[in-house]
């Protein structure tokens, strides 16, 4: 099944009077990126998240916020660092008595030192709580890989119909290459009958250099190549889970085709044909980035 690499899920619940909510965003990356934003207090979480998260995505950046909001657990303490005070007032006195200055060191010339004193959140260390998170972040990443995959189901149609395209004008190549083959033998043989005397034309070399031609122009090895990379596309689609640099790879491996049947057919409707399918091949390339 396909999946797309954005998606969005949320889960929250009430504790101890205030919120808990887990956020989960995914969107494009080569790789499995994972990012987590923990409360303070929840570094043991990580490594059970990230592994939730792999679980279900292979690919993309995925970042996860936990946020605790208006919670009794959060609890806020202030320290005064008594040390650092002592020797800011010492240096100020010896400066004040330095320079003849007037006034005192007084409290609020100290309380304006913001380094002073130190405001912390007292870690969260509360297994209930931790279960909870856990639980949340199942939900979120459940969520997101459900989106996810209705974004995949909508790529696969919009791809599809972008395969559909290109097979219709492989099937207008082939029925091009004869007509090209012959209108170009008619071409060569009107130029040596303007060129030549009259009763001097010889029919037998007119004959090899057409098959010269029609050798040098036949594109069925790369027509069917094209064909076969077109049903591994839809087939990759249907089978596969992680299947984005698959796809990938199966678009190069067409636009060498493409490029080939191009540069052997020698015909300005051909390479109209050529043309449109690199539009296609370009367009599925571009869907194919936001893939798993």
């Amino acid at each position: 099944m396909i999946r797309s690499m954005t998606g969005y899920g949320r889960r929250q619940a009430s504790w101890a009077g205030g919120m808990v909510a887990v956020e989960a965003r995914s969107v494009n990356h080569r790789f499995c990126e994972i990012a987590l934003r923990l409360p303070k207090g929840m570094a043991s979480l990580e490594d059970g998240l990230k592994e939730l998260v792999q679980r279900r995505c292979a690919r993309g950046r995925i970042d996860v916020t936990v946020t605790l909001t208006g919670t009794r657990d959060t609890r806020t303490t202030v320290s005064l660092d008594r040390p650092l005070a002592k020797q800011y007032h010492r240096l100020l006195d010896q400066l004040r008595r330095e320079l003849r200055l007037a006034g005192s060191i007084d409290l609020s010339m100290l309380a304006g030192l913001r380094d002073l004193v130190v405001v912390t959140e007292q870690p969260v260390n509360d297994k209930a709580l931790q279960t909870l998170i856990k639980r949340l972040a199942a939900g979120a990443v459940t969520d997101l890989d459900r989106m996810r995959q209705r974004e995949g189901k909508a790529l696969a149609t919009h791809l599809n119909s972008l395969l559909a395209a290109v097979e219709k004008e492989l099937t207008q190549i082939a029925a091009r290459i004869p007509e090209a083959v012959q209108e170009h033998y008619a071409r060569m043989k009107a130029r040596i009958a303007k060129l030549a005397e009259p009763g001097r034309t010889d029919a037998s070399r007119l004959e090899q250099e057409l098959a010269v031609f029609a050798d040098r122009s036949d594109v069925s090895e790369e027509q069917a190549r094209l064909q076969s990379h077109l049903e591994q596309f839809r087939q990759t689609m249907k089978d596969g889970d992680a299947i984005g640099k698959t796809l990938d790879f199966l678009l190069q491996e067409m636009g060498r085709e493409i490029n080939t049947i191009g540069s052997k057919a020698n015909d300005a409707r051909i390479a109209g044909h050529v043309v449109r399918i690199k539009g296609e091949l370009e367009k599925l390339r571009e869907q194919v980035l936001n893939i798993q």
